[in-house]
This record gives C-alpha cells, structure tokens and sequence, in this order.
C-alpha cells in the first residue's frame, strides 16, 4: 500500500509543482511588497503584516489563533493582522474536503480515523501525507501570500503548516514562518523542515522536535495560546449571581468542545445518579440536538440544568464551577488549567485527545475516565473529596501557562531583527 501511495505521491508532486510555479510567475510578482512606513518623531517606524492560518476543525485551532492576534495586536498596535480559515472552500477546496472527510468518520466510522491517525504518525506514512497535503495546497498558500503580502505567518494547524512549508522552500526570505502546535504531543503531520519557529505545550515535546531533526534554538515552550481573559482571577461571586446559581451547591460545567461532541450524554447520565442536588451548565457547542436533549432533560431533573450553544463565556462558567467533565481536547485543557479547575477527561476523538488525557491525569490536574464506569466514580469522587479537588487544584496551578500568546507575540521582536539581517547575508 505504501508503495503504491509513493507512486501517486511522485506523479501529483511534478503536477503541482508545476501548477504553483505557472501560477507564481503570471499572477503573483506584480504584487507589491512594500510595507507602509509610518513617520514618528523623524524616525521611520514600520507598520507589521501578521497572517495567522488556522482550521475549523473543532474550534480549538481557531481559538487559539485569536489568541494569538489578539497579543499581537497588543504587542503591535498599528500592525495588520489577519486571520485566515484554511478549510473554508473559497480559501481551500483540498482541505475544506479533507474537513468533510474528517467529520464523517467522527461521527460514523471513528476507528478509521484512529487507524489513519496511526498511519500518518509513522515517519514513512505521515511523510507521504504531509507532501500530498502541501502539493495540493499550494496554490492557495501562494493566493494568501499574494493577498496579504505577510512578513510573518504563524499556523495552528498541520494543514497550514505543510502549505506554509511547501511556500517556504522556494521562496525562504518572503517570510517569517511559526507553527504553534495544539497539542499536548508532537504528531509526524505537525513536523516540517522550513520552520522558522515552533511554539510548543511542553518540555517533552521540545525534546521529540529535537530528536526529528530540529534545532533546538527553534523550539519554544510556551504553552498552548489562551485568551488574556485567563490571566487573571474572575470574581466568583458575582458571576454566581449573574447566572443566578447558588456558592452553597456544588456546580458541574459540561463541555464537547466547539463541534458538541464528547460523550455529554454520558456525563448526564452520571450526574442523573447522584442523589443530592447540584447546578450543571452544559456548553452544547454547535450541536443543535444535544441541546434540545439537555433542554429537555432539565424540565424533569432533580438538579438545575443550564445549556448555552457556542460560547464566550466559557472564562465565567469555569470559574464558578468546582469541576468540568469533557472530552480531552488541548484548548478546553489549557483553559481549564489556567483557571485552575479540576477535570474530569473522557470520551476523546481517537489519536491526541487520548494523549492529552494520559499526560494531564499523569499531571494529576485531571481524571482519565476510560470508561462509563470510571466516569461515575470520579464524579463521586470529586463531588464527595474537598481535599481531591484541592489538589487537582495544586497540580492546575503548577502546569498553567497562561501567558503563551503575550511570549509568541514577544518572540517576533526580535525575530523580525534576525530575519532582516540573514536577508542581508543572502543579498536579498
């Protein structure tokens, strides 16, 4: 089979390659590269082109793109910043498909996801994939390019990544070029060689860039990129108030991430057993019918259910809450540890979020429910230990990077120096 994948893979190369040098050459060099010079105090200050390229693939790639524009903004007040879905079809037609694919086999046939997932982790399969991947896509990296003329770009996504890299390789000084990985492990497809710079969740994963060939002096561990509303402590009594729930029961938060997915059926059974009442808010995500369900469940509950649909407020409903029961995703995880609240994780899509589980339950942040079993024990549990909950607590607060947008944002200070100087060596 991955004989005959080479095979396929050497002709669609030449294709595309190509394809991407005929589109270059009549449509992309009558665009202009200059930057806007603004005057201040007689001193020429540039103004900073951002493009961030991320994916609708759940909604954790997409938030931490904002994240990161937003410390950017801050950082680079008179910057334009752009954001950019990469599997939108007017932006990508190959990964709008591959989008379509991807949600298919999470709802119907979730093994070949976890078996392709396997696939593609191995240095041989992921390879062949990603140079696929970036042939297909490169066309629509150069019409970006030629859209917003960047002097950086930073990717939240393999996608991105492999088109971003592909883009690179042939024209190395057009621009600066990070990749923020959204994920608590390092996965073949996120690996490329013409990175500038990679933000990564932790030390380990440094250690693995390194170990596949990366200088260490590109690697940055950061954290994974949150809002600055994370950045400080909410007030818990008054949000209680606003959302009309009582300090004196204990409050549950359910979230599936941005898709609604995650088992929240599950959890709702779990917590249907417990005997004494206690406040759920169920974030639904973009799951019309698990809300109705859950709205349908809170008329004949014994506990006050509340359900929202995609929301902003995640920042409130985590800090009014004594534990969160969802499904191992890396944004909703990074969240979760920077206000500091116990998790309960479970019912992952096959491949990272399983990671993700492992090492935050190893942590002790979080619990590894594996199983419906083990989900009605660690709801007992943290319903019933005040000490288990405080330390969960502890282990939160030791793991936090909250700030990993505000430090990727800093890193182009002087990023943009060095880069500015190795053109001058080139004669560029």
């Amino acid at each position: 089979m991955l004989g005959i994948i080479k095979v396929i893979f050497d002709l669609v190369m030449g294709l595309f390659y190509f394809r991407e040098e005929y589109f270059l050459f009549h449509n992309c060099h009558t665009a202009c590269g200059c930057a806007k010079i603004h005057l201040l105090g007689g001193l020429a200050m540039r103004e900073r082109r951002f493009l961030i390229i991320a994916a609708s693939i759940g909604s954790g790639h997409i938030k931490a793109a904002e994240a990161v524009a937003d410390a950017l903004k801050i950082k680079y007040p008179d910057a334009q910043i752009d954001t950019e879905d990469f599997t939108m079809w007017r932006v990508s037609w190959a990964t709008a498909f591959m989008k379509a694919c991807y949600l298919f086999m999470l709802r119907f046939i979730p093994n070949l996801y976890e078996l392709m997932y396997r696939f593609t982790g191995g240095r041989s399969g992921g390879l062949s994939v990603q140079s696929l991947i970036s042939a297909f896509t490169a066309r629509d990296i150069a019409a970006l390019v030629k859209k917003y003329r960047p002097e950086a770009i930073v990717c939240t996504h393999p996608f991105p990544a492999g088109a971003a890299s592909w883009r690179k390789k042939r024209h190395p000084d057009e621009f600066l070029y990070a990749t923020v990985i959204t994920d608590y492990s390092v996965h073949q497809m996120w690996i490329y060689p013409n990175v500038d710079c990679y933000f990564v969740a932790r030390e380990e994963m440094k250690t693995d860039l390194i170990a596949a060939g990366l200088p260490p002096e590109k690697v940055y561990v950061t954290g994974i990129p949150v809002t600055s509303k994370f950045h400080q402590r909410e007030d818990r009594e008054t949000i209680a108030e606003n959302l009309g729930l009582s300090l004196e029961q204990k409050t549950v938060l359910l979230m599936g991430g941005g898709l609604g997915i995650g088992g929240l059926d599950a959890a709702l059974h779990a917590l249907e057993c417990v005997t004494s009442p206690i406040q759920i808010l169920v974030v639904a995500g973009k799951n019309k019918e698990l809300r109705q369900r859950v709205e349908k469940l809170a008329e004949t509950s014994r506990h006050a259910i509340r359900v929202w649909g995609y929301s902003k407020r995640v920042r409130e409903f985590m800090a009014v809450s004594d534990f969160i029961i969802t499904k191992p995703g890396a944004l909703t995880i990074s969240e979760a540890l920077a206000a500091e609240l116990p998790m309960i994780l479970h019912d992952p899509i096959p491949g990272p979020e399983t990671e993700n589980a492992v090492y935050i339950a190893r942590k002790g942040a979080a619990i590894w429910a594996n199983s419906e079993e083990k989900l009605m024990q660690g709801v007992a549990r943290l319903l019933l230990s005040e000490e288990t909950l405080s330390e969960m607590r502890a282990a939160a607060h030791e793991m936090k990077k909250p700030y990993a947008a505000r430090d990727i944002a800093e890193y182009f200070s002087t990023a943009f120096e060095r880069f500015s100087d190795m053109k001058k060596i080139h004669g560029r």
